[in-house]
């Protein structure tokens, strides 16, 4: 067996080897359906599935549907559709907590039994009060001591559904003065008057996750339940349930949680991102969320390329969201085909080039993979070229065109700016009058003479015309959860729409979902929601810049 790589997998390798639970692994991931995954969840399912897969294990897949006031079937569709996507494979381990609504009441009226857990009746503001602070001790519900016989009897009919909503709930009887908030007698029931997208009006009444996950790991014989950081205060109530109802008990364990600079990962945060009009769905592409990743062009071996690079640590941190780019560029560099486009044009007539002429150009489909061969495309008299590779008076170290100046045409001849031509109302320049050498042809000068300027284009006759939206990042600020207010930190550039872009004539026939590189601009992926025939739209995935490659050379 290999050294294993992080605290998680030594202690399943010593649970391996003591023979504990059989020699079995079994792990189980157990999303809520009240929202789409999120990057966050990527590296989750990465742990899960991935230890499950490396000892020969399984994996589950539990729904937690405990609230049916915020969850529903879009969610669920959405997460097996991304688990799909990220490759997991769960088989036939899918579950939902509300598989087990009978045992899990069961197992609430033995805590009765035992004296172990009892009805009360204050309301939610005074559990809270009741409750106690950090620094002082709970007190007792005056509810605490009913007998066994009255829970029962009050649990039973809080069942039939004949008490109000928030009216009485049952509580776990252990601890008010213990200094965990979470032993301090916690609701493990309460009552709820909602439809269940999977068991309809059946129960009045819902288990709290608390309650849910540890007995659900256990009815499935999970050995090893894994989840963030944040529940390793609710590890003694996780353990204390299951040691009072004397059944199997699972090992959980802690990690911490992925945060991303520039990113909000709160459910509800993006929630209210989605409701107040920020952007158009959990699908967004400027959203954290799978499915946003998905559209916008990331691939699945990135993303799990990213979730494995960051690791499985102890204590909260915050990655950097280059980081994700970087994997983003280094897949689509391997895969993605190269080709031209022209996202601001600007328009080049050749004036010495004969009139009517087209050529063909030769031009690689991607230098990383001679697989994937060559292509032509047509060069004319007429040409775009990008607005922001001319400037009539250019500073220093700009090598791109401009007066007198002479550059080269990716895949196609050296060119020498001779004059403009301005829109006589705005002076806006429209036009750009240029010269070529023939001799240039593939862009190598027969006298050996150099440019340091080299830029893309299209041709005017044969390009097509498309929509191309440039996302950003969602927020201005590295920690958008610490501002007052998230709206304030909102990036206004998240999304630029650019509706008569100009790429070149083999890109009509661009299906949705196919990825490419723009050369010289970035990679973009051809949107699979709002792209029709005739009327393609290509959302950028990420620019062609690594800064965090480069500071990582730089060493810092």
């Amino acid at each position: 067996m290999s050294s294993p790589t992080d605290f998680i997998r030594s202690i399943v390798e010593e649970d391996l080897e003591a023979n504990k639970n059989g020699g079995r692994v079994m792990t189980r991931f157990p999303p809520e359906p009240n929202g789409y995954l999120h990057i966050g969840h990527a590296q989750a399912t990465a742990i899960d599935f991935g230890i499950a897969s490396e000892y020969g294990g399984v994996c589950n897949l539990r729904f937690d549907d405990t609230n049916p006031t915020k969850e529903n079937v879009e969610y669920v569709k959405s997460i097996e559709e991304d688990l799909r996507w990220l490759g997991h494979d769960w088989g036939s381990q899918a579950y939902y907590s509300s598989d087990y609504f009978d045992d899990l009441y069961g197992f609430a009226k033995k805590l009765i039994d035992k004296g172990k857990a009892y009805v009360c009746d204050l309301s939610p503001a005074e559990i809270k009060e009741y409750r106690g602070t950090l620094t002082e001790p709970g007190k007792d519900s005056p509810y605490r001591d009913r007998s066994v016989e009255e829970n029962l009897d009050l649990f039973t009919r809080m069942r039939a559904g004949e008490f109000e909503q928030g009216s009485r709930v049952l509580r776990a009887k252990i601890d008010m003065a213990s200094p965990n908030l979470n032993l301090r007698d916690p609701v493990i029931y309460r009552i709820l008057y909602a439809t269940h997208h999977r068991t309809g009006d059946d129960w009045p009444i819902y288990p709290t996750y608390d309650f849910a996950q540890g007995q659900s790991d256990s009815i499935e014989g999970v050995t090893h339940s894994i989840c963030t950081l944040e529940f390793e205060d609710h590890r003694p109530l996780y353990d204390w349930l299951l040691d009072e109802l004397e059944v199997h008990h699972p090992q959980q364990i802690e990690f911490a949680r992925l945060n991303l600079t520039y990113t909000m990962m709160s459910k509800r945060k993006l929630l209210s991102l989605v409701e107040d009009g920020h952007v158009t769905g959990w699908s967004d592409p400027r959203m954290p969320t799978i499915s946003a990743m998905r559209r916008r062009g990331y691939t699945p071996e990135a993303v799990n390329n990213f979730s494995r690079s960051v690791g499985v640590v102890k204590r909260n941190h915050t990655a950097e969201i280059q980081l994700l780019e970087h994997f983003v560029r280094e897949d689509l560099n391997r895969r993605a085909q190269r080709v031209l486009g022209v996202l601001r044009p600007l328009k080049v007539v050749i004036e010495n080039y004969p009139e009517g002429q087209t050529e063909e150009m030769e031009a690689v489909n991607n230098p990383e993979d001679p697989s994937m061969g060559s292509r032509t495309v047509p060069f004319s008299r007429e040409l775009y070229i990008e607005r922001d590779d001319f400037m009539e008076d250019p500073p220093k170290k700009f090598y791109r065109l401009a007066p007198g100046r002479e550059v080269r045409l990716r895949y196609g001849y050296f060119i020498t700016c001779q004059s403009v031509v301005k829109d006589e109302h705005t002076g806006e320049i429209v036009e750009v009058r240029c010269t070529y050498d023939p001799e240039t042809r593939g862009g190598q000068a027969p006298d050996g003479r150099r440019v340091r300027g080299t830029i893309h284009w299209v041709s005017a006759e044969h390009a097509v015309t498309a929509e191309v939206r440039l996302y950003d990042r969602m927020f201005t600020d590295e920690r958008p959860d610490a501002a007052d207010d998230y709206n304030s930190v909102l990036n206004p550039e998240s999304l630029v729409t650019l509706n008569s872009c100009r790429l070149e004539p083999g890109l009509a026939d661009a299906t949705p979902e196919a990825r490419y590189q723009f050369e010289r601009l970035g990679y973009f992926y051809v949107d699979s929601v709002d792209s029709k025939p005739g009327a393609l739209v290509f959302n950028r995935t990420v620019s062609l810049k690594d800064s965090w490659a480069k500071a990582q050379k730089a060493g810092r």
